[in-house]
């Protein structure tokens, strides 16, 4: 089934139901719940998924200003260069926490292969490149789905975080001014930085460089929390105080 029938028939069985499971949406498809899950989360303006289940985004009252599928292609070769400097601070047997976003999907895929490592993630962009990796064990945290970032929210992952030792915390932004700090799209991502960043030994904040000057709707930190700030021209903090 193409995937515009496939959007028009989950549609249709919306219409009718007010809500599916995500079981019941992949076996009416005839495809893997991997895919539907895609579908929603390049269609954030026509569906939610909530919990395990799938509702139309008409019924959830949510100002999506940011989509993944919209920005993965932004600025891409300034992100992969960007997160090719940062998975060089990556080494053996670290904890490593990876959060949401395009370019940190990008280090992901540039972890070393020769490496025995732990990563912690909360979106499914990122789990789908770090499950393939034979080197990395994955724990991914729940919680309900945001389908505008693909990722997860939840009081269990903040706790979860609380509790864990992270050798190195790979953060992104939506935008950084040296007045309002550094910020992000969506409120949910705040809680889960910042509990990442708080059980991190070191902190690197990991963009490209239109991200300067930029003020998104949601404070998480200022710049000086960080250890590193890296673009594609590498580690920007150092340049900026030398």
């Amino acid at each position: 089934m193409a995937k515009s029938d496939r959007l028009q028939a989950l549609a249709d069985a919306l219409a009718k139901h007010n809500v599916m499971h995500l079981r019941d949406a992949a076996t009416l498809l005839g495809v893997s719940e991997m895919t539907v899950r895609r579908d929603i989360g390049a269609n954030p303006e026509r569906f939610t998924y909530l919990g395990g289940y799938i509702v139309s985004a008409s019924d959830v009252p949510n100002a999506v200003g940011y989509s993944l599928e919209s920005e993965k292609d932004h600025f891409a070769q300034a992100k992969a260069q960007a997160s090719a400097h940062a998975a060089r601070l990556i080494a053996e047997n670290d904890t490593i926490f990876i959060d949401c976003g395009t370019t940190l999907a990008a280090l992901a895929r540039l972890i070393p292969s020769h490496l025995q490592i732990t990563a912690v993630c909360y979106s499914l962009n990122v789990a789908e490149v770090l499950r393939r990796m034979s080197n990395v064990r994955m724990i991914l945290l729940g919680g309900v789905y945001v389908p505008s970032s693909d990722s997860f929210s939840g009081e269990e992952s903040l706790e979860m975080l609380r509790r864990m030792g992270i050798n190195k915390a790979f953060i992104s932004a939506g935008g950084i001014d040296a007045t309002r700090g550094v910020t992000c799209w969506n409120f949910h991502e705040v809680a889960i930085k910042q509990a990442a960043m708080a059980s991190a030994v070191a902190r690197h904040l990991v963009v490209d460089a239109s991200k300067f000057g930029v003020v998104k709707a949601w404070r998480f930190s200022q710049t000086n929390e960080f250890d590193s700030i890296i673009t594609e021209k590498g580690d920007e903090s150092r340049k900026r105080s030398a």
